[in-house]
């Protein structure tokens, strides 16, 4: 299939992995440093994927990979670390998260001047790239927010000076489709036209969840050669998407008994257990999210709601009633904001290789399906900091 059939995204991608792939090989040549925009989780893993193909030896993997934060490593750290040379690896692959630290308030010109001086004389045995997933750029760029367009201008002017931009564009439900034949395809099954539009509507083209699935439908057709609009039906719209909506039912009615019950019911069932862990949060943090559009923008009914969520973000139509009557439990944005401070603080812990991840799972649920405490007033705080 040639790039100019895909979309922003695909292409932007199929530019980024062309350009890993022949530095791999010494016919092309790689830049400093990349700075991966935008956040399109499916396009962020290829880009990640491709970069780690052709980089990191899996013997090596624990000398020449790193994944840092700029909300716990300054940007200093950063760049000491990518200047000195590895003594067990020959190159340095080095993820920066969090790259939102660069550019909250205050000038910053420490940062940028000592990001200026390392790429006019990088370590050539070093590739840094930036994730800068707090920006959403949609499939047609024309249509990107004003605060959104802000922040990757800015992106461009300071870090795009130096790294390669990669814009990690929203998947529209086209691409989403192209892409399901094309993958099918490759494993020489053929997915008829139904089967693949039903795919991405169920999904809301959230290429996450229909690439998981897409794999569960290869399988089931494996020695029949096609997927249906009937195996999609049996094998998409049942028990994995109503759970997760089942959960977000229960925690949104402070039912910690009910939510855990539920929780150990997608564990038990998802093929990867309590590998699967990260994926649960992602679907939890992104109901959450769709949850605080609903309220911000007061949606009362499903018609509309496929104004308030845009492409690429919308819903299972079987869910948009049930997500409504959730989102309005909620008193105010800032229980919903409290309930994604929570899932971004169990990720963290999950990404650091905690040695249970199900007990990680268990206390995000239990605490948001426990009724957020009430702020002490001023006074009240004064008055027990003075008496302790």
């Amino acid at each position: 299939m040639t790039a100019s059939r895909w979309g922003a995204g695909f292409a932007a991608v199929g530019r980024f992995v062309s350009e890993i792939e022949a530095a791999a090989t010494n016919n092309g040549s790689l830049r400093p440093g990349y700075v991966l925009a935008g956040d399109e989780v499916f396009l962020l893993d290829r880009c990640r994927a491709a970069v780690l193909k052709a980089f990191v030896q899996p013997d090596l993997r624990d000398f020449c990979l790193s994944d840092l934060d700029l909300a716990t490593t300054s940007i200093f750290e950063v760049l000491d670390h990518a200047q000195t040379p590895s003594l067990m690896a020959p190159f340095q692959v080095i993820f920066v998260r969090n790259v939102r630290q660069l550019y909250t308030r205050g000038a910053k010109k420490d940062e940028f001047a000592a990001l200026d001086r390392y790429f006019r004389s990088p370590n050539p045995q070093a590739l840094l790239l930036f994730v800068a997933d707090f920006l959403r750029i949609p499939s047609d760029a024309r249509r990107m927010d004003m605060d959104d367009k802000n922040r990757f201008e800015r992106l461009t002017e300071t870090l795009g000076q130096h790294c390669g931009m990669v814009e990690l564009a929203r998947v529209n439900e086209e691409d989403a489709m192209r892409w399901i034949v094309s993958t099918a395809q490759e494993a020489e099954v053929r997915v008829e036209p139904d089967a693949a539009r039903e795919l991405v509507d169920a999904l809301g083209a959230d290429m996450m969840l229909v690439s998981s699935e897409l794999e569960k439908l290869l399988l089931y057709a494996m020695g029949r050669g096609r997927i249906t609009l009937g195996d999609v039906e049996t094998m998409v719209l049942g028990a994995k998407q109503r759970s997760l909506y089942e959960l977000t039912d229960a925690i949104s009615a402070h039912d910690r008994v009910r939510a855990l019950a539920l929780l150990q019911g997608l564990l038990n069932t998802s093929d990867a257990g309590e590998d699967a862990a990260i994926g649960h949060l992602y679907m939890l943090a992104r109901t959450f999210r769709q949850m605080l559009v609903i309220l911000e923008k007061n949606v009362r009914d499903s018609r509309a709601i496929w104004q308030a969520l845009w492409q690429g973000f919308r819903i299972p139509p079987f869910a948009a009633d049930d997500l409504i009557r959730q989102a309005r439990r909620y008193k105010s944005r800032r229980e919903l904001t409290r309930a994604l401070k929570l899932v971004a603080r169990a990720d963290l812990e999950l990404r650091s290789s905690p040695p249970d991840k199900r007990l990680v799972l268990e206390r995000l649920v239990y605490e948001l399906a426990s009724e957020p405490k009430p702020a002490l007033p001023a006074w009240d705080t004064a008055q027990l900091s003075f008496e302790s």
